[in-house]
């Protein structure tokens, strides 16, 4: 059984904007803090955004604050991370992850469950 599936990527120009796609099964959806990280050719995978597994909070690095938007859609099970005003140094693969902690964390290793991922490109 996969727990969670990355989609949405793609091509964009600087400006432009895209939606990524988390679809997450029941049991991690119902209770799991779900994230999103990224990871640029050469370098660490990096804390994007996260939500609280009810929705309460949401979370979001420097770098994306008020241009990325994290959000649940309970119906289909799924977090979204709408991502507008993109950046040539948005480029990355991203990363869907799930944790069970009671605290939200932001912290990369401490994310046991991920999805393959998928690309994004910013062109100039």
């Amino acid at each position: 059984q996969v727990d969670v599936v990355e989609s949405g990527g793609g091509l964009v120009q600087a400006g432009g904007s895209l939606r990524l796609s988390c679809a997450a099964s029941e049991r991690i959806y119902s209770s799991y803090t779900l994230a999103w990280f990224r990871q640029a050719p050469g370098k660490e995978r990096e804390f994007v955004s996260a939500i609280r597994w009810d929705g309460g909070r949401s979370y979001y690095a420097d770098a994306v604050k008020g241009r990325f938007t994290i959000s649940r859609d309970n119906a289909k099970n799924t977090v979204y991370l709408q991502m507008n005003s993109l950046k040539p140094e948005d480029t990355a693969v991203y990363y869907c992850a799930a944790d069970d902690s009671i605290k939200v964390v932001t912290t990369v290793h401490l994310y046991h469950i991920w999805g393959q991922g998928t690309q994004v490109t910013v062109s100039s």
